[in-house]
């Protein structure tokens, strides 16, 4: 793969992932429009492991907090320290995706990464987002959510599984049902994020082990996609909760409307509608 389709993909990855508008459909649509050749499982590794650098160097403060007011200790966090079963919950809230993910990861990569499937899940889950902001009473902090709380937005969760539908976007929307503060719906939904994110980076690393490891000639473009993933997605951690404190989902519900019905289009009119994993 020529080293600008690395960075370029690893940039999407970087930001998709965790601005509400579906990583898996950008990078599945990306070498379907453009007709690049499938990174493979390699490049999977690298940028799951990118973004998974990037969330756990934003919130590794957070999660030292949570292990110890999860084992009795007081933190200087206010919100965390009020919720010493937050930490549990999230353990809890981590099962349901999972074990989608174990179950319909094939399906995932092959029958669901169809065009139509990803255009539905974009506009779907971007209407899902508009109601819930709609209804919404922005209550909550992450020291009042509760064990239902935390279980609603870990069966979401379950749902991002389906290309196109976003973890963070699906997550913050089940959130906002449950009346949490914009802000504090993303920042658990990045801390929710963590474990899968790491799952599925191991996943894909045991993979390639088994496969034989990397390749001598693949080693540069391996590490500038984990490199440049990691600090878009670290950027784009930081610009959106520093976003949505007081700002709305407004944008990315135009952005993933508008997108599902250009994706529709183009597989009609333009494409064969089968993206290939």
């Amino acid at each position: 793969m020529p080293l600008y389709q690395v960075v370029v993909l690893a940039v999407v990855q970087g930001v998709t992932e965790f601005l509400h508008i579906s990583s898996t459909a950008h990078l599945a649509l990306l070498p379907w429009l453009f007709g690049w050749q499938d990174p493979g499982l390699m490049y999977d590794v690298a940028l799951h492991l990118g973004t998974l650098l990037a969330v756990a160097a934003y919130f590794a403060a957070s999660w030292l907090r949570l292990l110890a007011r999860a084992f009795g200790r007081h933190v200087a966090d206010p919100d965390l320290d009020a919720n010493p079963g937050l930490f549990w919950f999230l353990v809890v809230a981590t099962i349901p995706a999972g074990v989608a993910g174990l179950a319909l990861e094939k399906y995932a990569e092959s029958t669901l990464r169809s065009p139509y499937v990803i255009a539905t899940m974009m506009i779907g889950i971007g209407l899902m987002m508009a109601w819930s902001e709609a209804r919404g009473r922005f209550q909550k902090s992450l020291g009042t959510i509760t064990l239902p709380d935390s279980l609603a937005i870990g069966f979401a969760q379950a749902v991002a599984i389906i290309p196109g539908t976003s973890r963070s976007g699906i997550t913050i929307a089940a959130a906002l049902f449950r009346n949490l503060e914009r802000s504090a719906a993303a920042r658990f939904s990045f801390l929710l994020s963590t474990p899968i994110i790491a799952g599925a980076a191991l996943k894909a690393g045991w993979n390639v082990f088994k496969a034989g490891g990397i390749a001598s000639d693949l080693r540069v473009a391996f590490g500038l996609g984990v490199l440049v993933s990691a600090l878009t997605g670290y950027a784009a951690i930081a610009f959106l909760v520093r976003y949505l404190q007081t700002r709305t989902l407004k944008i990315f519900i135009w952005y993933r409307l508008i997108c599902g019905i250009i994706i529709i289009a183009l597989a009609i009119f333009f494409r064969d509608p089968v993206v290939r994993p």
